[in-house]
C-alpha cells in the first residue's frame, strides 16, 4: 500500500486519513529517509496529525541530487512537434538540481526569457543505489523505483531552441517544481503506472490531459535499462519521464517548415520567434499553473501542484 510523504523545511510527514503525521527520523535527505522505512510506517500508524493545509510544503526531493529527464516520450507530443513516433530515439538530458522548487513556490521567469513553457511530467524517485551495468527487469524494478512525484519541466524555449541544448533552458532556479507528495509504491501499484493521468491547467484552462498508457513511448523499465548503461543513480535521484501534447510550443505547419528551412539560421529563428510572439499560451506574470496526476479510481494519487509565475525585475 502506498505511503504519501510530505516535507516541510524542518520535518518529514506522512499523509493520513486525518491529515499529516510527523515522522520521527534523523533523515535529512530523501535518500536517507527512504532507508528509514520503519519510521515512515510508524508515522502512518500514529494517531496524532495536523491539517495538511497548515503545512508550508517544500519539495519532497532534496538537493543536491541528480535530475535526469527523458526527451520527447509521448506519441501525442512527438506528433505535435512534427516528428515521427516510430523513429523517436530513447534519449535523455540533465537538469541542475538547483532548479528544484516546492509544489507551491513561485516559478520565476528571468527577465531575458520571453517564451516560458510548461511540461507536466511524472517523476521517478530512485530508492537505492543503481550502479552502471545493473540488470533491470520487470521483477526488480520496484527495488529501484521507490515512488513517484508530480513535476513540471519548465522550459525557456527562446534559450532552448536556437542553442539546440536543454541544460541552460531548463535549469534556472524554480524550473523544476516537485510535489506535493512523494508517493511510495509497492510492486502491484507500480504496475499501474500506465493508468496514471496527467492534467495541467493554466488559469483554470486545461492545457494537458492524457493517460500514460497508449501514449508513452518508453516506459520506466526501458528508460532505466538504457540509463543504467552509462549513468549511475543513487537513492533520492529524480528521473522525469516526458510530457504529453499540450505545451505552448507546437510545430508550425509543414509548408511553413519547408520555407523556413531555406532561410539562414539567424533569419529562421527571428521569423519563428516573431510568430511565437502571437502565441498566448506561453506563461506570463501572474499565471497560475496546476498539475494533478492520479488514476481514475483515485487508488494512486500524486496530488496537485499549484504554482504562480512571477517575473524578475
Amino acid at each position: 500500500m502506498s505511503i504519501s510523504v510530505l516535507r516541510t523545511a524542518e520535518s518529514w510527514w506522512v499523509l493520513t486519513p486525518e491529515g499529516a503525521a510527523k515522522v520521527t527520523t534523523q533523515a535529512v535527505t530523501t535518500g536517507e529517509l527512504l532507508a528509514d522505512r520503519a519510521a515512515l510506517e510508524a508515522a502512518g500508524a500514529g494517531a496524532d496529525s495536523v491539517p495538511v493545509e497548515t503545512l508550508p510544503l517544500v519539495s519532497p526531493v532534496t538537493v543536491p541530487c541528480r535530475v535526469v529527464a527523458q526527451m520527447t516520450n509521448f506519441v501525442s507530443h512527438v506528433t505535435d512537434a512534427g516528428m515521427n513516433p516510430d523513429s523517436t530515439p530513447l534519449a535523455f538530458f540533465r537538469k541542475a538540481s538547483g532548479s528544484i522548487s516546492g509544489p507551491h513556490d513561485d516559478i520565476i521567469r528571468p527577465a531575458h526569457v520571453r517564451f516560458l513553457d510548461y511540461e507536466a511530467e511524472i517523476g521517478l524517485v530512485i530508492g537505492r543505489e543503481l550502479p552502471v551495468g545493473t540488470t533491470l527487469t520487470a521483477d526488480n524494478l520496484p527495488d529501484y523505483v521507490a515512488g513517484l512525484v508530480v513535476t513540471n519541466d519548465v522550459s525557456a524555449r527562446d534559450i532552448q531552441l536556437p542553442k539546440t541544448q536543454f541544460y541552460e533552458s531548463k535549469s534556472y532556479p524554480t524550473f523544476t517544481p516537485v510535489g506535493p507528495a512523494l508517493v511510495l509504491m509497492d510492486a502491484d501499484e507500480l504496475k499501474r503506472f500506465g493508468d496514471l493521468r496527467l492534467r495541467l491547467r493554466v488559469n483554470d484552462e486545461t492545457r494537458q490531459d492524457m493517460t500514460v498508457g497508449g501514449d508513452m513511448i518508453y516506459p520506466p523499465l526501458q528508460a532505466l535499462q538504457a540509463l543504467s548503461r552509462f549513468q549511475r543513480l543513487d537513492a533520492g535521484d529524480l528521473v522525469l519521464t516526458g510530457t504529453p501534447v499540450g505545451t505552448a510550443l507546437s510545430a508550425p505547419p509543414k509548408p511553413v517548415q519547408i520555407i523556413a528551412s531555406l532561410l539562414p539560421a539567424q533569419l529562421r529563428w527571428k521569423a519563428f520567434f516573431k510568430s511565437q510572439a502571437r502565441n498566448t499560451r506561453y506563461l506570463r506574470h501572474g499565471d497560475v499553473v496546476e498539475i494533478s496526476i492520479a488514476t481514475a479510481d483515485g487508488a494512486i494519487d500524486l496530488g496537485t501542484q499549484r504554482t504562480t509565475v512571477m517575473e524578475t525585475r
